[in-house]
């Protein structure tokens, strides 16, 4: 039986030993699609001890021998210039604390870029541990006429195994798990060079030498080994050559962005009404079983309108993942990062900023570890700085609630309006994020604008196990969250807004109900208790821990139009934005502003004591604009800090961009009303 037809769980194997595989090549190789094929879902993500670059780990059973497969950061070489780099190389040399040296090195070689590629493999070969080479990308040398022997190729670089792999088909992995198996039972010190050219010479002339050398070599082995046909392009070059054009390539990329936030909005509603019916018939559940009461309250007000009004955004998130995922796994994200270089060189920066920024509308967090990439500090920290104005996850719940509830769900042929005030929002963050990168590049951290090196990956069909386990890391993050942060607090705003409760609000709400009961009956008298119930509801609440300190704070925001509700639910979303939606559907909910379940509707009755609408067109637009320039993350400050080895930065970032959203939010409040009046 061969080793893909085990279907024994792993935990139910006796293991007969414990070894070591670590995964590296150079960016966008494939090593990541490769590493998912292995592992499927016994991965794992967390940090390598005592620094905040994550490593990627997992699990495979091959021929009784639990193995760890560690997929490194990629890079081009051994000379580590940034965080990330140097921590492959001590994970490759056993010096990383906390992850074992490896027993076997899988280098992941995209056969298309074999130039550089072959630069980082007589790096390894020299390292003396066991080396098994992936040739990925086949396809792709396929299409682009390449004829390459590699049987030659590798017998010129030494005694190495080697292997073809498509990690988007799964074609070549069988073989390449044998020959897992084949080199981990080498011995840990092995010349894999007996047969290969001198890479060791001329290495007292210094690093310049040593690396015309390298080149040298790699130039000799590819002379006669690697051959192009110069016959006529295939097709999908010809559409790939002319989508590569800076005019088509700019149509496509604002194509594809706006296709994006379309599909937030379409696809996402049936899922969300599917979760929604189910928040509403738990809640119907519980009011038919249980009184009404404390208990009562507290399972719908605190726990379902608040924890539920959240993860009512899950598809949302979902949706917009997968694009971002589809991007990266293409190979179209690298791409993006080069279309907009010109433009981020307006601000001092380069293209090399973009793949974190981008990254940024996942969340910040990830995406201000990726800056490690950038190698001059004055660069990184202003990218640090621009990265929290994109629009993360984190802000699409609140993105869309008031888009939703507020802006009209009106058609322009195939664009919607709210998809495309939704885009905009995306633009307006991206927008103050390289404003704030100009200024800081024009004053505090003036200096000389930086190069931008990329080599491009080529388009690729995307490998879908990498998509779904990249979607379901993202769907767990997310739902950890409302299990733990978002509950708590929740339950917390729930606690506040419930107590203390009014034994004279209480009995007068029970004299207006029994006076109603004798004058009234049938649709009259539901109808009258409904009213009365959400009266005394919103003074109850009004009068709560809650609703004090609420309106001792309005003062502050009444500017942009915020009542004491709204005020007290951004300061209580401070840990994190979308715990903003939890609060307001446990403030509306205990308030009772309408009978129906929706936040939404909740929102669109609230009104200031003169009986006017709070929640206007221009405060929902002013409160866009806040959201989308505001800081509202803890983990994102904690984050800066330890990347910035100071508090400076973030303190700075956190009150620059709260002023911004605030002037921000009043100058569209204002210039708003007077354009209704």
């Amino acid at each position: 039986m061969s080793n893909k037809d085990v279907k024994v769980p792993i935990e139910k194997v006796t293991i007969s030993s414990k070894k070591t595989v670590a995964i590296i090549g150079n960016p966008n190789s494939g090593k990541s699609t490769i590493f998912n094929r292995l592992t499927g879902l016994k991965q794992y993500t967390a940090n390598y001890s005592g620094v905040t670059v994550e490593k990627h780990f997992g699990k495979v059973l091959l021929n009784k021998n639990l193995i760890n497969i560690v997929d490194l950061p990629g890079t081009y070489s051994l000379y580590p210039y940034s965080e990330d780099e140097k921590i492959s190389v001590d994970v490759l040399k056993g010096n990383m604390e906390g992850t074992p040296s490896p027993d076997v090195i899988l280098a992941v070689v995209d056969i298309t870029k074999l130039y550089q590629s072959l630069f980082l493999i007589q790096q390894l070969i020299e390292i003396g541990k066991p080396l098994l080479i992936a040739f990925s990308m086949v396809d792709t040398a396929a299409n682009k006429n390449l004829h390459i022997d590699l049987k030659k190729l590798v017998d010129k670089l030494g005694n190495i195994s080697f292997c073809k792999v498509n990690g988007t088909t799964g074609e070549g992995i069988s073989k390449l798990k044998k020959l897992l198996i084949e080199n981990l039972d080498k011995n840990t010190i092995v010349d894999n060079n007996e047969n290969g050219v001198n890479i060791y010479e001329n290495k007292s002339n210094g690093l310049v030498s040593e690396i015309r050398n390298r080149y040298k070599n790699i130039k000799l082995i590819l002379s006669d080994t690697v051959k192009e046909d110069r016959g006529p392009k295939k097709l999908y070059m010809k559409l790939i050559s002319w989508i590569n054009q800076p005019i088509q390539a700019s149509i496509l990329f604002l194509t594809v962005m706006a296709t994006i936030f379309q599909a937030v909005f379409s696809w996402a509603n049936p899922l969300m009404d599917l979760i929604d019916n189910g928040a509403n018939f738990l809640i119907t559940q519980i009011e038919t079983y249980l009184p009404t009461g404390m208990l009562s309250s507290f399972l719908t007000d605190g726990i379902i309108a608040g924890v539920g009004s959240v993860i009512i955004f899950l598809p949302q998130i979902l949706i917009l993942s997968f694009f971002i995922i589809m991007m990266e796994d293409t190979g179209y994200l690298a791409r993006a990062a080069f279309l907009v270089d010109k433009v981020m060189k307006s601000a001092g920066l380069s293209g090399q900023s973009v793949i974190p920024m981008l990254s940024g509308f996942a969340c910040a967090v990830p995406a201000i570890m990726g800056t490690r990439i950038i190698p001059n500090e004055r660069d990184r920290i202003a990218t640090i700085l621009a990265i929290p104005f994109m629009t993360c996850s984190a802000r699409l719940p609140i993105y869309a609630l008031l888009i939703a509830a507020f802006v009209p769900n009106t058609q322009f042929g195939f664009l919607n309006l709210q998809g495309i005030v939704l885009f905009g929002l995306y633009l307006l963050g991206a927008f103050g994020g390289i404003f704030t990168a100009l200024l800081l590049k024009k004053t505090s951290l003036k200096g000389q604008d930086p190069t931008f090196i990329l080599s491009l990956p080529e388009f690729h069909l995307p490998n879908i196990q990498t998509v779904f386990i990249k979607m379901l890391d993202r769907a767990m993050i997310f739902m950890k969250r409302a299990g733990t942060v978002i509950f708590l607090v929740a339950v917390l705003i729930w606690l506040l807004a419930y107590f203390p409760r009014s034994e004279e609000i209480e009995s007068q709400r029970d004299l207006f109900i029994n006076e109603a009961e004798l004058y009234l009956e049938n649709e009259e008298l539901v109808s009258e208790i409904n009213r009365i119930e959400n009266e005394f509801s919103a003074q109850h609440l009004a009068q709560s821990y809650l609703g004090r300190s609420g309106q001792i704070i309005e003062p502050i925001f009444k500017p942009i139009g915020w009542d004491w509700k709204i005020s007290a639910a951004v300061i209580a979303g401070f840990p994190a934005r979308e715990v903003v939606i939890a609060v307001l559907g446990t403030i509306y909910a205990v308030g009772s502003e309408a009978d129906e379940a929706s936040l939404a509707i909740r929102l669109k009755s609230a009104t200031w004591p003169d009986n006017t609408p709070v929640f206007t067109l221009p405060m929902v637009l002013g409160m866009l604009v806040f959201y989308a320039w505001c800081m509202q993350c803890a983990a994102t400050l904690a984050i800066m800090k330890r990347e910035t080895n100071t508090w400076k930065w973030p303190l700075f970032s956190w009150a620059y961009m709260s002023i911004l959203g605030y002037v921000g939010a009043m100058a569209i409040y204002y210039a708003g009303n007077l354009i209704l009046s």
